[in-house]
Formats: C-alpha cells, structure tokens, sequence
C-alpha cells in the first residue's frame, strides 16, 4: 500500500504575514487534516545562528523528527530540517518538512516503529518533481538508529533510571501527567533516547509514545516526549514538563521505579536482548520481577529491590523457571559477596526457599537456607520465615551450625543486654534447626524471657495478639522443653501480676493443655469467661477461678494470691467478700500469701463508704438500722467485727496507721456491744492521731460511737467526765450533733429519767473549758426545754424527782426553777454570766 506524503516549506524573504505553504500532498489528506497537520511540521531555528551560516553550520543545525497522533486517528511521521534558501551561496535559512500519512489502522512498513525512520535516505529537503521512495521503507536489518544505542545507554547512565520510567509513564494510555522533556544538546540523542525507548517497552507502548526531536515551543508541543536544546530547559520547567537535562551535570538521588532501575542495569551491561527473554516470562508488562529474574540469571548485579522483586516474583510462580535458571537465581540472590540486602529482600528470598523447598533438590535450596539462618541470627531480623529442621540435615547444616552456634549460644547467655521477645524467639528456633544445645542456658533465658513476655505485649497500644506471638507460638509447638520451661515460669510469677498474665492470655493463647500442673495460669485463663458468665458477682467469680487452680488454698497458698489479684485487681474486697475470703484459708495461708493486706484494705475501706450522715446510701437509696446521728451502723459493726479479727489473726504483719485504723474500728464494735477499757475519748483521739491520714468518714464513725455511748443512761461517770474536761472541740461538736438527733429526742420525750439525767449532765460542768459549756446551754436550751414543755405533769413530776435523787435538793429547785422560766431563767444566766466570765 502507498502511503500519502506531504512537502511543507518555509515563507521566502518577503512574504510577511504567512509561515509556509503546503507544496504537495499526496492523496486522502484532507484541508482539516493539513490544517491539523501544519502546525506540528514547523521549524524553528535555535538561538544564535548566523544569518547566512556556512555549509558546516548549516549541517549541524538540529532537525526535527516527530511522530504524531492525528484527532481522526490516524498518524503523522514527519522530519522538518533546515535548507538554505534557493537564492545561492551566501543566501539565508529556511526549513522543509517532509511528512508521511499512516491512515487508521494502517502500520508502518515491515511492521517497523516510527523512531526506526530517523536516519531513512529516502527524506528529501526538496519538494520533488515527481515521485520518490517512501521514507518509511527501509532495508533490512537494523536501523541506523538502533545502532550504538549500548555506547549511548553507558554514556547516559545517571540518567537512565530516571528517564525510562518517565518514557513508561508517558507510554501509558490511561496515565496522566505532563510531558516529558529531553533536553540535549544534539537532536540525535534525542532520537537515541526514543530509540532505548523502542527496545525496552513493550511494542505496544511503544507505538503509544508520540516524540519530537526538537522543538522550541516545549509547552504548546502535541507530543508526550519532547527534545529541546539547553537554552530552552527553563521554558520546558516553567511550563510544568518532567525535565531531564541530559546534557547537564549527572542528576542527584535515584528513583523508586524497581522496574526502570533493573532496565537501567541491564542497558549498563549492555544485554538488551533480555528485554525480550523478559517479556516471555509471565507478568503484568511493567512488573520488575521477570526482569531482575532474567537479568539475575544472566549475571546482571542488581539492588536490594531488584533481588526482592525477583525472589518475590518466583516464589509466586515456582514452576515458571527450568531448573537451570532457577539454580542460577539462587546462587545471584544468596551470594556471599552481597552486604547490602534489605529487611523486604529477606522475606522474599524467605518466601522464595518455602515455595521451592521440596520442589527442588536440598542442594538447590541450601544457599538459600544458610542466607536465611544467618540474617536470623547476625541481622536481626526478627519476622524472617525461617526453614524446616531437614533444610539442615547434609555437610551444608553442618557448617552453617559450626559457624552460627557459639555465636547464638554467647547472646542466650547474656542476661544484661537488652533483647526483645521476638529476639530472643528466634534464636532459640534458629538454635535448634542447627542442632546447637543450649539446655544449660534454658534456665535463664525463659527467666528472663517470661517477664519479657508481659512488658512488651502490655507496651503495645494496639489490640489483638503482639506482633511476637506467631513465632512464639510456632517455638513452644517445636519445642517440647521450652514450652514447658516457659509455661513453668509464667506460672510463677503469675501470683505477683495475676491481671497482667490474664490479659496476655487473652492475646496470646498459650497451650498448657497437657500435664503440666500450672494452677496459675489456669486461674488466669478461667477468669475472662467466669466474669462474662457470673457478671458482678464476685464472690461467684473467686470461687470458680480458685477450682480452676486444681488445688487447695491449704495446700497452695499462693493460689489466694492469684485468685484475689484477678478478681479484685483494682480494687479492694467489701466487708463480706473479705469475710469469705478470710474464712476460706487459715489465717497462715493468708499470711503466706500476703492477701491479709486485701483484707486489712476491705475493712478500712467499708468503713469509709456507704452511707452519708443523712440517711441515704452512697447510691442514694434509703438505708435501714440508723445510728443516732443518722448513719447506718451495719456496715460500720462488719467492718468492726472484721477488723477485730484480722488484728487477732495478724498481730505481728499488721502495723502503723492500718493498726491504728483497725483498732479504731474495734474500738467502735467495743463500744456499741461492749464493755471497752477505760478511757474512752484519749483512746479515740490517740487511735486517730496514729491513724493520720485518717479518712474523714472513719473519722466521724469513731466519734459518734463515742458519743452515742455518752448519750446513753448507763454510761460511766467517769468516761463523761473525762470527755467533758478534755475540752476537744471536734469531740464536742459531735456530741451536740448527736444529741439533737431524732432518736436522742424520741428517748427524752419516752423516758423522764433520760431527760432527767440529761438535764444533770448539762448542767454539771459550768467551767470545762471554753468548748462545752455554750453547747451545753444550747442543747438545754434547745433540745431539753421544748421535750419537757411537752411532758405531761406526771412525767414532769417524774423528772423532777429524779435529779433530786440523782443530785440534791439544790439540783432539783434549779429543774423547777429552769422549767418555769419562759426565757433562759435566772440559771441559764447564771450559766451564760460564768462562761462570759471565763
């Protein structure tokens, strides 16, 4: 089929206002068309040419060779090149562009591309009188610009990388980006380029890659490649092109495109035949793994991405390659001679030996193997997969063992250094693929490893089992005496951080299915699922935790340790789980295993909450069996009760303020149902000085059973007396609170002789210091005036009477005297007057 050719040349001097003219066009190329078509076919001369050059400056002016894609889908293969003008000798520079019209569908001749064209003898700088060659049939072989492209890639090899992954991208149909810039000095190299281009994509990206050689108009250019000379590079950047100045100083940094830096090696070796061996090979077009994978085989060196593409890349298809060159990439990846290999590199070449490992001969693999357990044990790379034991079974084991054992075994010994979990993992599992005895090191290392354990899995903040776990658990299923080791030490120091263990179980699930006892971790296991079940019932809890132990509190003490710690972590028992508790083992097993101090803590801690001195519970709620100042006593009596207990059961571990407190709280219980030593109100005041930090509620405790038993008829003379004279203003304060409670007043309007007695104690001690006296003559004033106001005459009578039995005759006027006075009376004065007085 015969292409259509078009002739454009330049305006002659002296014709202003137009660029050129079309001086041929060969059939089926329409106006629009050739309107399309001329813009892209213009010349422009560089910079700083000679109005009339010599034939020398004239050859070395750049022509513009471009290959374009026309809207009606067809294709534009056009050279433009300057001529000197027709006038002779001396005349000045013009341009002719010779151009060939490939229609829809139509390919080049001899199914060539379009770059292969540049140096075609069939271009013409001429408008021919008649027909001539087309330019786009060439003669066999190779075109002349295919030639020395190997030099050319060397010479351009800080570039290379950088530049084909551009050429990629602009190859892509569906990418979108600017243009790429090529700026050289000559437009041949340009040409060159686009050349590289043709050879290392595939054929039809690059049929996709439209080009011009030259241009001075880089930001208006059609073409997704374009070459401008050095003067034009800043229009080509300020127009937003990817620039590459070939032509400048060798480029900074490197890129991240793994298949165009393979490329780049492989042009540096100067075996672009692989391109084509690559692309047999099955694969996305651009992926690098069949790439590095014929370039490794080949004995092409690449990078640590090039290697990990490749291992990567076969392990995902383990039968793509003959066992020739599956042998030939084992040996490049697993060379001794590498030291740059990366993290990534690892875990493919990992992945790589899973996939041949049984597929290939143990001679084949074992490069690989003994890269791999090296890394694990001198990189430090924790997530290697690592191989079977067999992988070690020949003479290869055997040196890899001799060469990596005493190094394993030095660091297992080594409990001062720092070594993480997953550390510490892997050199135990690498220990034994090489058959290395490290059981006198045993001992230590899950010593150390266990507490390790907990650390960083509670260190780390997202949930879900730690990133050591997988290798963990693979260990404890090789390794019949580390599991047992390890469990063995997580159960002992369970009982110290109970909580701590339960949570990593629930990470992690560790097997402990099979003899070994481990009461502990039982108990840490059970915890969980007894608490989803038995919600808020702890005491239901504890016991379900403690028969998952297996044995008796008697005869593991420690067990109420881990039983407690699990259940009330955070917090202490109440009076009744703690009277379980207590109850539940001897007071010696408690003492061995330190949980008296969770019952110590119950008892001071219910004896600080629960009710306000309003009545109400601390939810709010009404509560029942009110003492005289309105607080509940049940609570306050348990915890008395048991903290009478702990102080009989542990004498000599409980000391300090938790003594004090304990004893406070027993005083309490004496008080109300008993008969307490003398001295009363010193023993409250010293118990609670000892007891500082006193809670303020245990505090108020104290104090009202002190002064309920005051306020009661058959306290002792003595008792009040000495509380009376001992002038303690807080003391005081709680005795009028509790003598204007609702229940002191129901006992003065019921019983005469309480009011009676009252009376007498109000008015005993006009002199007792500065405290007493005006709460004295408040309460007669305010509780016992308005009772006796209300009595009837018989129980008037009646009260009378007994402060005269009581005191004297002379106590028994004052009682008239006082209850006829319709204001304070001449006793209240007189009392008023001495305190004034005093």
């Amino acid at each position: 089929m015969s292409l259509a050719q078009v002739h454009y040349t330049s305006a002659a001097p002296g014709d202003e206002g137009t660029a050129g003219r079309f001086t041929a066009v060969g059939p089926g190329v329409s106006g629009a068309l050739l309107a399309e078509i001329e813009p892209l076919v213009r010349y422009e001369l560089p910079g700083g040419v000679p109005e009339r050059p010599s034939d020398g400056e004239l050859r070395s002016l750049p022509q513009a060779f471009g290959y374009f894609a026309l809207s009606d889908g067809s294709r534009l293969v056009a050279r433009s090149a300057p001529v000197r003008d027709p006038g002779g000798t001396g005349a000045g520079v013009r341009f002719h562009a010779h151009a060939v019209h490939l229609p829809p569908g139509v390919p080049l001749p001899d199914d060539r591309l379009p770059v292969e064209a540049w140096r075609s003898p069939h271009w013409v700088a001429v408008t021919p009188g008649g027909a001539i060659p087309d330019p786009l049939t060439l003669p066999p072989g190779p075109a002349a610009v295919s030639e020395g492209l190997d030099d050319f890639a060397v010479s351009r090899g800080p570039w290379l990388a950088a530049v084909l992954a551009d050429l990629r991208r602009a190859s892509d149909a569906e990418a979108a980006g600017p243009p790429v810039a090529l700026v050289e000095r000559q437009c041949a190299d340009v040409a060159r380029w686009l050349g590289l281009a043709s050879v290392t994509l595939p054929r039809e990206s690059a049929e996709r890659l439209t080009f011009t050689t030259y241009t001075r108009r880089p930001g208006s250019s059609a073409s997704r490649v374009v070459g401008v000379g050095p003067e034009d590079a800043g229009a080509a950047r300020a127009a937003g092109l990817r620039v590459h100045e070939c032509a400048g100083p060798a480029p900074a940094g490197s890129t991240e495109d793994v298949w165009a830096t393979t490329a780049a090696r492989v042009w540096r070796s100067r075996s672009p035949e692989l391109f084509r061996e690559a692309r047999e090979l099955p694969g996305e077009p651009f992926a690098a793994g069949p790439l590095a994978v014929t370039a490794l085989c080949a004995g092409i060196a690449l990078g640590p991405d090039g290697r990990a593409a490749a291992a990567g890349w076969a392990a995902d298809r383990p039968y793509a390659l003959d066992a020739r060159r599956t042998g030939q990439l084992v040996e490049a990846i697993a060379s001794p001679g590498i030291d740059d290999r990366t993290a990534p590199e690892f875990d493919a070449a990992g992945r790589l030996f899973g996939a041949l490992e049984g597929r290939c001969p143990a001679s084949v693999t074992a490069p690989l193997a003994a890269m791999l357990v090296t890394e694990a044990v001198r990189g430090g790379n924790g997530s290697l997969e690592l191989p079977r034991r067999d992988a070690f079974a020949g003479p290869e084991g055997a040196e890899v063992a001799g060469r990596l054992g005493p190094e394993i075994l030095t660091e297992l010994a080594d409990t001062v250094g720092s070594r993480s979990v997953a550390r510490t993992v892997q050199l135990l599992r690498v220990a034994r693929l090489l058959g290395v005895d490290g059981t006198e090191s045993l001992p230590g290392v899950v010593d150390r490893l266990a507490p390790e354990l907990l650390a960083e899995a509670s260190a780390a903040a997202h949930e879900g089992p730690p990133g050591f776990a997988p290798a963990l658990l693979e260990l404890l299923d090789e390794q019949f005496e580390v599991r047992t080791a390890l469990l063995g030490a997580l159960d002992r120091i369970a009982p110290q951080d109970p909580g701590a263990v339960a949570r990593f179980l629930e990470r992690v699930a560790l097997p402990f299915t099979g003899t070994q006892a481990l009461p502990h971790l039982r108990m840490c296991a059970e915890v969980p699922e007894a608490m989803a079940t038995l919600g808020g019932d702890r005491a239901a809890v504890w016991h379900r935790v403690l028969r998952a132990a297996g044995l008796s509190p008697f005869a593991e003490p420690l067990v109420l340790r881990t039983a407690v710690g699990l259940v009330w972590e955070d917090r202490a028992p109440t009076v009744e789980e703690a009277r379980l508790l207590l109850d539940a083992a001897t007071s010696d097993s408690h003492r061995v295993a330190g949980t008296w101090a969770r019952l110590v803590d119950a008892a001071l801690s219910t004896s600080t909450a629960g009710t306000s001195a309003t009545g109400t519970s601390a939810t709010g709620t009404s509560t029942a069996g009110t003492s005289a100042t309105g607080t509940s006593a049940t609570g306050t009596d348990e915890a008395a009760r048991l903290a009478h207990d702990l102080l009989r059961g542990f004498p000599e571990e409980i000391g300090g303020r938790e003594r004090a407190g304990l004893l406070l709280l027993d005083l309490v219980r004496e008080l109300r149902t008993g008969a307490p030593e003398p001295g009363w109100a010193e023993r409250v005041r010293t118990l609670c000085a000892q007891a500082e930090p006193v809670e303020p509620a245990l505090r108020e405790r104290a104090h009202t059973a002190l002064v309920e038993r005051l306020l009661a008829p058959d306290r002792p003379g003595a008792e009040l007396y000495d509380f009376v004279h001992g002038a303690d203003a807080e003391l005081i304060a709680a005795y009028d609170r509790a003598a204007r409670t609702e229940t002191v007043r129901a006992r003065l309007r019921t019983q005469p002789a309480y009011a009676a007695d009252c009376f007498t104690v109000w008015t005993a001690h006009p002199h007792a210091g500065h405290a007493w006296p005006p709460v004295a003559a408040a309460l007669l004033d305010e509780v016992l005036r308005p009772v006796v106001r209300g009595m009837s005459a018989e129980d008037v009578a009646e009260a009378e009477a007994t402060v005269g039995r009581t005191g004297s005759s002379g106590r028994a006027d004052a009682f008239r005297t006082w209850n006829r006075s319709s204001t304070l009376g001449r006793l209240g004065r007189r009392i008023a007057g001495r305190v004034r007085r005093g």
